[in-house]
């Protein structure tokens, strides 16, 4: 039998009452606590922190485990920090203007640097690698040695992309002519369909594409593409040009140091392969 506590500060008659019943002391203590009450209070649910994307597989979206590689890492930085992290999708230009004004969000994702973007950006430490390739049809193949010999030749890029420095010059310049799509998907049917001779693309992504069940084998074999024309570049988290973003991407940059990225890239890549070579088996035993 524990003693009764004194501390209650009970009325008189109450504590009588409780001696009568010879309750042990824990639990007059249990029955003095107001209605209600938890001896521990819960800890507070931290608000997921959101970030705007497009469907860019297989470095991001909805349709691959962790929202593709780029949202893998982005969710392993968070859950380290013990931040939870959700990504909503949208079309490219619609995911920048969200991701750099609505306070919803606090950045965007899967993003190259570009001095207009330094402008308008806080980036993140790199959250993986990309090589871009200049696709065209086995038919007709394009293989320039330098982007100077593209001159003439119309080329199918998206909207919003960045293509390095000197194609973008190149382009803006009008050196060289091309033309925009919504999509990387909408060029590469534009491609098969002849509508113009090369596209721009990322390697993973025309990759990705080609691997999917929307792709017949004779299409995939009628596409090849040129490398060696841009240099790699690296992608990162746009956080907000603010206080708060500055605020966001150290912590996010600091966080990401515990973390082998490279290792989790590597891993990232040969679980998909795995997995987009079953699907590709499964096509090519297709009638």
């Amino acid at each position: 039998m524990g003693a009764y506590p004194d501390s209650l500060n009970l009325p008189l008659e109450m504590m009588n009452v409780l001696k009568k019943l010879r309750l042990p002391g824990w639990l007059c203590l249990l029955l003095a606590a107001p209605a209600g009450a938890a001896p521990h209070a819960p800890a507070p649910v931290r608000a997921a922190l959101q970030f705007a994307s497009n469907e860019w597989p297989p470095f991001v979206s909805s349709t691959l485990p962790a929202n593709g590689m780029a949202g893998s890492l982005l969710s392993a930085v968070y859950e380290r920090m013990g931040v939870p992290a959700r990504i909503e999708f949208f079309p490219w230009k619609r995911t920048m203007e969200l991701g750099l004004n609505d306070p919803r969000y606090a950045g965007f994702l899967a993003v190259w640097r570009t001095p207009e973007r330094e402008k308008v950006c806080h980036f993140s430490h790199s959250i993986g690698n990309t090589t871009t390739v200049l696709a065209y049809l086995k038919d007709a193949p394009v293989q320039p040695a330098t982007l100077a010999e593209l001159q003439g030749i119309r080329i199918g890029t998206v909207a919003g992309y960045t293509n390095g420095d000197q194609f973008d010059a190149m382009a803006a310049a009008g050196v060289l002519q091309t033309e925009e799509a919504y999509s990387d998907e909408l060029n590469l049917r534009k491609l098969l369909n002849k509508r113009f001779p090369v596209m721009v693309i990322e390697k993973r992504v025309l990759r990705h594409l080609l691997g999917s069940e929307r792709y017949t084998r004779e299409e995939r074999e009628r596409i090849g593409y040129a490398e060696g024309l841009f240099r790699e570049r690296s992608i990162h988290v746009c956080f907000k040009r603010t206080a708060q973003g500055l605020a966001q991407q150290r912590a996010f940059n600091d966080a990401v140091r515990d973390i082998d990225l490279q290792k989790a890239e590597r891993d990232y890549w040969r679980r998909i392969g795995v997995e987009l070579a079953r699907t590709q088996a499964r096509v090519l035993r297709q009638p």
